[in-house]
């Protein structure tokens, strides 16, 4: 099968998980990705999220489709060998502070002298340069200082963060974007390589939207307004008689106006203030309580199943076993089970998107920390003597 990122090499000097989403990315779609971890710490990713029989779950999926490699780029042999390895690569990322690879010796600069075509990829928190630069940049941070957390949750409590990396993931998805766009333009262009500066501040302030626009134009701070919208009503979650949630949105002026008239109250939509969202919004307390009430008298299945021929806009609010079960998203390949040596059948989430010509496609599952440091030296031209040699020093695993 042919997949479209096949002949590219990609080394991942990533930690935690922007970085290694990125990879996971590109991966997914046949990137060679070479995952390079210190060799007695790892990636401290192998110790996030739940564990069966002391096997990280979630690295099985983060670190899927990546040959691993145990090497200690802090030590000189450890960045001889680096050095060696980018030279046969299209792609770095890294995620280390500014000034880190360069004290080592094995900066962008010194990268590119081999491999003029290299793409490096730099994720900090708040980028290479700037006040912030040399702050410890973790998606928490982000999730703080996009706006993010200033607009989410009810009006009369805290700032919420997520329960999940959002930052994180939504910087990793841009990164591989713009890995990317760099190898297009080293194909077409012929410009060579590049170094690409990625924060993980600026993917989920684009996400939150055009806060600082409306605030230079008209001086105006959003404000936090629980599960609601200042640009549609009613816009909410709403517990159902059996004890479930569904969440109903009403962007549309057409899907407004069928909610009034599947819950029995066409009037409401004949009131002048219903002929917008902004000023439905104005008006949520009085339409959630009408919507609300429906709702509440009525099981989940029975609201969905109403809403659905009433062509109205509904969903539930899953928890991971409604994931698990949801027909459609089993139908539609969303989850998919992949054979692991240590777990057997591993349900994880497929490739994120698919293409009709060129598929991506989980080969793998995550790997022991070192498990391919032999193959892979030995490709870029070290003996296995010499791996040997470096093993026993400690620079490799």
């Amino acid at each position: 099968m042919v997949m479209p990122l096949q002949s590219i090499r990609v080394i991942d000097a990533s930690t935690i998980l922007a970085g290694p989403l990125c990879c996971q990315i590109l991966g997914d779609f046949g990137a060679d990705v070479i995952k390079v971890e210190h060799p007695t710490r790892g990636d401290a990713m192998r110790g996030h999220g739940p564990q069966k029989d002391g096997v990280p779950l979630w690295w099985k999926e983060i670190s899927r489709n990546k040959r691993t490699v145990g090497l200690n780029l802090g030590d000189s042999q450890g960045a001889e060998v680096f050095k060696r390895l980018a030279a046969t690569a299209d792609v770095v990322v890294e995620n280390f502070r500014p000034g880190t690879l360069e004290r080592w010796g094995i900066g962008p600069e010194t990268l590119m002298e081999s491999n003029p075509g290299l793409v490096v990829v730099r994720l900090t928190g708040f980028g290479q340069t700037g006040p912030y630069a040399h702050r410890p940049g973790f998606g928490t941070l982000a999730e703080a200082m996009s706006g993010f957390a200033y607009l989410t949750g009810p009006a009369d409590a805290p700032p919420t963060l997520p329960a999940f990396g959002l930052a994180d993931s939504l910087c990793g998805i841009a990164a591989a974007n713009a890995a990317l766009m760099a190898l297009r333009a080293r194909e077409v262009l012929g410009q060579g390589g590049q170094v690409i500066d990625m924060s993980i501040l600026e993917p989920i302030m684009t996400a939150v939207g055009p806060s600082p626009t409306a605030y230079q134009q008209l001086g105006v701070v959003g404000t936090r307004h629980g599960n609601r919208s200042e640009n549609n009503a009613p816009r909410n979650t709403y517990r159902t008689a059996d004890g479930h949630w569904v969440a109903v949105s009403t962007s549309a002026q057409q899907i407004a106006e069928r909610v009034m008239a599947l819950i029995g109250h066409e009037e409401v939509a004949r009131e002048p203030w219903f002929a917008s969202g902004r000023s439905r919004a104005r008006h949520a307390d009085y339409l959630d309580q009408l919507l609300g009430d429906w709702v509440a008298e009525r099981d989940r299945a029975t609201v969905l199943a109403e809403f659905e021929k009433a062509g109205a806009a509904v969903a539930p609010v899953y928890s991971a076993k409604d994931i698990v079960e949801d027909p459609h998203i089993r139908q539609t390949g969303m989850l998919v089970e992949v054979d692991d040596d240590d777990l057997g059948p591993l349900l994880m989430h497929n490739v994120m998107w698919r293409m009709s010509g060129t598929p991506g496609k989980i080969r793998f599952t995550g790997r022991d920390l070192g498990a391919d440091t032999s193959e892979v030296l030995e490709e870029i031209g070290y003996s296995s003597a010499q791996v040997d040699a470096l093993r026993n020093h400690g620079v490799v695993r």
